[in-house]
């Protein structure tokens, strides 16, 4: 019997779109403030004791112990990598629970619930901490297995499953956009709380469509419990190849994540403190930087897949280790344009707000040109009974990735902006050339894929 698509797609991936895309309007909402909110406020009230809040001072005296005294921003940039960390470590134990006990649907319902609680908890400076573990618990069930779910849409071989993942991914970043307009707009302006709240909303909002869209996401082979006893077949030379690459690719993908994920610690703190925002005597909330990404994601997406269309068809397509490592160099190449855009301000003026929109475009080419084809990478290459591991493995990359972009942060105040900037160049640059230069035997381990 033929089945109903939508757009020539089954309807469970927009059901899996929009919610993906209200999950990470909720992400990126809070994530918008967060840095922002410890730097202008909770800090500095738990240190004076007027907003005591639960835990503070035992992570302050870990982090002191290992890194020396830290000022507010170095401070708030540790607590966001260790933030922004956990939550890509963690799927890879939720990615295990749903592969071994609760399978992928109830793992996701069990996140969307746990973030929700974690967002509307944001409200109370006592419960930060406890917050931030709950989104971080929960992001670890829902990320990995509403990932898979895209790929169990469709058979094994299906040309359509990479263009499924450039819908899922427009999905993402559609909610990445409206959130720092909405809860930025609304936590800047109106109240921090204001906009952790809306953040709340919005996975309520994701929650409702996953669970009345079940009827579509009933995929053949996933009963959504445990696996069958019998799926124990050992696992062949060829699919231990595509493991190690996998694993190798993952972790080159460690230092991307650290210089991309400054977006939302650094430079939105330069963001808000070095750039005239000024447009017609109107001055831009600076979290709407951070819609930047996603409207450029957005709009430029359809551009690159069609360019690679058009290069594969006459036989210049670079390959995926190809264009991970052209997206790696643009990302370095990106802070280039901060270091000259400095140069030319002549020292106290701020920057005009067009270098930023620049920089942020050139980092986002290089996000396109890496980020989707990892996720489709796992979903083609991961052997059938490791793909919820293995999605967790590719996420737990960004874990280290993450927690490194915190480190890496608490230098921002420390170092001359041209010479920080810098070594996020030298990151994204160097890395890149490192996978070029291992472009031979990762493709022998992956192929062409």
């Amino acid at each position: 019997m033929e089945r109903k698509t939508l757009l020539g797609h089954p309807p469970g991936l927009f059901v899996l779109f929009f919610t993906e895309m209200w999950e990470r309007f909720s992400f990126y909402g809070m994530r918008s403030l967060l840095v922002l909110y410890m730097t202008q406020h909770l800090i500095a009230a738990a240190q004076s004791g007027s907003s005591p809040v639960i835990g503070f001072e035992g992570l302050k005296n870990v982090l002191e112990a290992l890194f020396g005294p830290l000022a507010v921003q170095p401070l708030a940039s540790q607590i966001y990598g260790l933030y922004t960390g956990f939550v890509y470590f963690t799927p890879l134990f939720g990615g295990l629970l749903a592969d071994r006990l609760l399978g992928p649907r109830n793992t996701v319902v069990l996140g969307a619930v746990l973030m929700a609680l974690g967002h509307f908890l944001m409200a109370f400076e006592a419960g930060f901490l406890l917050a931030l573990l709950l989104l971080i618990l929960g992001n670890g069930c829902f990320k990995p297995n509403i990932s898979t779910q895209v790929g169990g849409l469709y058979p094994p071989g299906d040309p359509r499953r990479d263009g499924a993942y450039t819908v899922f991914y427009m999905g993402i970043n559609l909610g990445s956009f409206f959130s720092p307009l909405v809860c930025g707009t609304l936590g800047q302006i109106y109240g921090w709380h204001y906009g952790f709240a809306a953040a709340g909303v919005g996975m309520l909002a994701g929650l409702f469509i996953y669970l009345a869209g079940q009827k579509y996401l009933r995929v053949e082979g996933e009963s959504g419990g445990p696996k069958p006893a019998s799926d124990t077949q050992p696992l062949s030379g060829a699919d231990w190849k595509a493991v190690g690459g996998l694993i190798v690719l993952a972790v080159l993908n460690i230092v991307f994540w650290a210089v991309y994920e400054q977006q939302g610690n650094t430079l939105q703190l330069f963001a808000d403190s070095d750039v005239d925002r000024h447009i017609f005597g109107w001055e831009m909330p600076s979290t709407w930087f951070q819609s930047l990404n996603p409207a450029f994601i957005l709009l430029f997406a359809p551009v690159l897949a069609g360019l690679s269309r058009f290069l594969a068809g006459h036989g210049r397509d670079p390959g995926s280790i190809g264009k991970m490592a052209l997206g790696s160099a643009l990302l370095g190449a990106s802070f280039l344009i901060l270091i000259a855009a400095l140069a030319g301000t002549g020292g106290g003026n701020k920057m005009a707000l067009g270098w930023l929109v620049l920089c942020t475009l050139v980092y986002t080419l290089g996000e396109l040109y890496l980020s989707p084809i990892g996720l489709s990478l796992v979903s083609k290459l991961a052997p059938a009974r490791l793909l919820g591991l293995l999605m967790g493995m590719w996420f737990l990359s960004s874990f280290f990735g993450n927690y490194l972009s915190g480190y890496i942060g608490s230098f921002y105040e420390r170092m001359p902006r041209e010479s920080f900037f810098l070594l996020l160049a030298a990151l994204g640059i160097g890395m890149g050339l490192a996978i070029f230069a291992l472009k031979s035997p990762l493709k022998k381990a992956v192929g062409d894929a």
